[in-house]
């Protein structure tokens, strides 16, 4: 049974930075790629980042290129998202999710590709 716990979302202003963390169980963790998405009320869930199950290769959205960074300890069974000159358009609950394939190449981007997910952490950024 695989267990992805996000932690690390919060209030921030405008211009701000935070730093998510998902630890995860389960499955080998470092066979799969992991992947953050976002989901904003009344919106569909959205990419955001991921990254290989090496950790080689990363994807970031148009809307984060260059404010986010995405990595991964598989020693420690976690992925984290940097998020830097975070505005209040970032604002959303953010889910970690992992690939259902494994080793997977090259990374997808697309949701339905995941098929385990945390339960969420929320991101506020005040204007």
């Amino acid at each position: 049974q695989v267990q992805l716990v996000e932690s690390g979302g919060g209030l921030v202003q405008a211009g701000g930075s935070l730093r998510l963390s998902c630890e995860a169980s389960g499955r080998t963790f470092s066979n799969y790629a992991m992947g953050w998405f976002r989901q904003a009320p009344g919106k569909e869930r959205e990419f955001v980042a991921a990254i290989s199950w090496s950790g080689s290769s990363t994807y970031y959205a148009d809307s984060v290129e260059g404010r986010f960074s995405i990595s991964r300890d598989n020693e420690k069974r976690t992925v984290y998202l940097q998020m830097n000159s975070l505005k209040p358009e970032d604002t959303a609950v953010y889910y970690c999710g992992q690939d259902r394939s494994i080793r997977r190449r090259p990374v997808t981007t697309t949701v339905t590709d995941y098929n385990y997910w945390g339960q969420g952490t929320q991101v506020t950024v005040s204007s």
